[in-house]
């Protein structure tokens, strides 16, 4: 059997820790959900805990449903590979704001990830989120913008 090519794969897995950020921002939920394989194990501590892609996914569609923007950023991404799969460890600087983007939250920490190889590519199968940072973000903080700057979901073509 061939050995999978360890950068392509460092591509692929880092792509997968893109597109969970990109599926919460846009409410692309099937996009989300693509990201975890069906029995996935994912602990964020006092957040919560769930045990499958369908049960991470109800939580997160309704966290963010009604948020106004949410930026979540994922940077330093370590892949390892492993006979037996992938880990990966990734940042992650979160700003849920609420409706009417006046106030919200910033979350900072990171995930720690256990990817398997499926029929569909790279899934995390265990998820661990270590915040490291909590921050309330004030009305009072916070300046005003153009109501009309970046009310748009749609991507520039």
């Amino acid at each position: 059997m061939n050995q999978p090519d360890e950068r392509q794969v460092r591509q692929d897995v880092t792509e997968v820790l893109y597109r969970y950020a990109t599926g919460i921002d846009r409410r692309d939920w099937a996009l989300f959900e693509s990201c975890f394989t069906d029995a996935c194990e994912a602990d964020y501590g006092t957040i919560g805990r769930w045990h499958s892609a369908e049960e991470i996914t109800g939580w997160m569609r309704q966290a963010h449903e009604h948020c106004g923007h949410t930026l979540h950023r994922i940077t330093n991404p370590t892949v390892r590979v492993h006979p037996e799969g992938v880990t990966a460890r990734c940042y992650v600087d979160a700003v849920v704001m609420g409706a009417g983007n006046r106030s919200g939250t910033r979350a900072v920490g990171f995930y720690d990830d256990a990817l398997v190889a499926t029929g569909d590519g790279w899934r995390i199968a265990r998820r661990r989120f270590t915040m490291a940072v909590l921050q309330l973000l004030p009305e009072s903080e916070l300046i005003q913008l153009d109501p009309q700057v970046g009310s748009r979901q749609e991507e520039i073509r």
